[in-house]
């Protein structure tokens, strides 16, 4: 790795660091990814996971105390870092609980109000990203959408076919998946799901 590389990451983790939330910090961590050779790559990659994934922890814990609308502006960010580094389930955990905050404040704040359209189309990115069990969740959320629309909408019955299929393939496919591992998960696939338990609990005290 280059001298230039090494610097911009020394870069990148500072302004991390440092809390410097703004379009320039994408701009350095871009120029990291594009510099690196294949070599490198898949080192350098590993490596910034595991600090974002570390830092974001620090980073929602430190804004338990803010506005909703700055915690999901953070939680915005956050998933636009991992977007870029490639870690899926870092940047569905983080959408989900964030929509799970978004469902909890719109009770007072409307404009916070999660429509059946994000819950479906979230369901399909996790259901295409491998990540069953979470997108048979919020399958249930976007019918219980419809659940709670009084309007009877004949225009609803197609969608809502959809989203009941779609749930269907995500059951059957968990049920698979969970006979794949049930004779012991690997200790990378173990250490995933500590993380996003993790995620899980901070994200829901800061939204409580």
């Amino acid at each position: 790795m280059s001298t230039a590389v090494s610097q911009q990451i020394s870069l990148f983790r500072s302004q991390i660091k440092n809390r410097r939330f703004d379009e320039g910090i994408f701009r350095v961590l871009e120029s990291v990814l594009a510099s690196i050779d294949l070599k490198s790559l898949d080192g350098v990659v590993s490596t910034l996971k595991q600090f974002m994934r570390h830092e974001s922890l620090c980073i929602i814990e430190e804004i338990a105390e803010k506005s909703t609308e700055y915690k999901l502006l953070i939680v915005d960010f956050l998933v636009r870092f991992f977007n870029l580094i490639g870690d899926t389930e870092s940047c569905l955990a983080l959408i989900y609980e964030a929509l799970l905050m978004r469902e909890q404040k719109a009770i007072s704040d409307q404009r916070l109000l999660v429509s059946y359209s994000e819950w479906l189309t979230f369901a399909e990115h996790s259901l295409e990203s491998g990540f069953c069990s979470i997108a048979n969740k919020a399958c249930e959320k976007a019918l219980l959408c419809f659940e709670m629309n009084i309007v009877d909408d004949p225009a609803n019955d197609f969608v809502i076919e959809k989203i009941k299929k779609l749930k269907d393939v995500a059951v059957t496919s968990a049920s698979s998946k969970s006979g794949m591992f049930s004779s012991g998960a690997d200790s990378r696939v173990l250490q995933e799901q500590k993380y996003s338990g993790e995620l899980t609990r901070i994200l829901h005290f800061c939204g409580s």
